[in-house]
């Protein structure tokens, strides 16, 4: 069974940084992309970077490039996100997702919430002063 846990969040000031962690068991990353999303209350989850398995390949939301960096630490079956220059919003939870298992289970496109699945809990963050 596929378990993601989502850790890091927090409060940050405006212009702050902050990194997230998604923790994966039940699947090899090695093998799986995974996806940050994050959903604001009332908005649509929206996707923000992905990180493939096979080449390390990213892909950023036009409103997080040249901000936020998606990774593969060392530990294995860990993707961190490291947000910075993060402006004023309203709190959102952050969610890490992997394709579903039987699909192309090592793609980032198409970058919706519907191609992806297991989710975690989630992790908010607040960007306030």
């Amino acid at each position: 069974q596929v378990h993601l846990v989502e850790s890091g969040g927090g409060l940050v000031q405006p212009g702050g940084s902050l990194g997230i962690s998604c923790a994966v068991s039940g699947l090899s990353l090695d093998h799986y992309a995974v996806a940050w999303f994050r959903q604001a209350p009332g908005k649509e989850r929206e996707g923000i970077s992905c990180i493939r398995a096979f080449d390390g390949s990213t892909y950023y939301a036009d409103s997080v490039k040249d901000r936020f960096t998606i990774s593969r630490p060392n530990a294995k079956n860990t993707v961190h996100l490291q947000m910075n220059s993060l402006p004023p919003d309203a709190p959102c939870v952050s969610f890490c997702a992997p394709p579903p298992p039987g699909g192309l289970r090592d793609s980032c496109v198409p970058f919706r919430p519907d191609s992806f699945g297991s989710w975690g809990p989630g992790t908010q963050v607040t960007v306030s002063s």
